[in-house]
């Protein structure tokens, strides 16, 4: 159930002298991600044109503008009319994409920590892991990574206090109460507790993510013979 509160939604503002921040609400959950979804794609189908850049978030959406050709109160204008446009959005279908996942400590150099932090065996935290279906709340961090909502709470395990230089592709992380899947080599500091040999972001394709905001998935576990297949 979405928190109720006195302050009003959408709240829109000026993030910066070239950004607008639009705000659904104060929290994030399955319930409020409806109105973070019709209110990104309002913007991006009412005024795509007119921005430089639009960045959505669990309970917000950002919006950069060229202050060249549009100035402050203009864009404020255009965006205030786009988030309360009675354009009709539809919600995404309820699909769900499975990522083959290798738990194995090969690719996994962080699972035992989370196993004595949680207090469960590995094949608990493996099992309670892929046990989920989980919802891609936006794509963001780098191209194609997917913010995966919600973590089990047993899972939660706090970031690392110093962040690894790189973090190879396909590597699956928990950080918080969220899941997610490094697209390429990048820092990072979230745990590492499997690799999926699947590519997430491929920027010769049309469409250059795997995942998409709104998807679902479901974590599969497969054995290092099945990766290399796949790879």
């Amino acid at each position: 159930m979405i928190k109720k509160s006195s302050v009003k939604y959408p709240q829109i503002k000026f993030a910066s002298d070239s950004s607008i921040l639009v705000r659904v609400g104060e929290s994030f959950s399955r319930e409020l991600f409806p109105e973070v979804f019709k209110t990104y794609n309002k913007i991006r189908r009412y005024a795509e044109q007119n921005i430089r850049s639009i960045h959505p978030a669990y309970n917000s959406i950002l919006v950069t503008f060229n202050m060249g050709i549009f100035s402050p109160a203009e864009m404020f204008d255009i965006i205030n009319e786009a988030v309360n446009n009675n354009i009709e959005i539809s919600m995404p279908e309820n699909n769900i994409v499975e990522i083959p996942v290798c738990y194995e400590k090969e690719f996994a150099p962080d699972i035992e920590e989370v196993s004595k932090h949680t207090g469960f065996t590995v094949e608990d935290v493996i099992r309670r892991h892929s046990n989920e279906i989980y919802l891609v709340y936006f794509i963001g961090f780098s191209p194609g990574f997917p913010y995966l909502g919600e973590l089990p709470n047993e899972l939660t395990m706090p970031r690392m206090q110093t962040p690894r230089i790189i973090v190879p592709a396909g590597s699956v992380a928990i950080g918080g109460n969220q899941t997610g899947i490094y697209p390429i080599d990048s820092p990072g500091g979230w745990r590492i507790i499997g690799k999926t040999p699947l590519k997430l972001f491929t920027p010769e394709n049309e469409s250059p993510t795997l995942l998409q905001m709104g998807d679902n998935v479901k974590f599969v576990p497969i054995t290092k013979t099945e990766f290399e297949k796949l790879v």
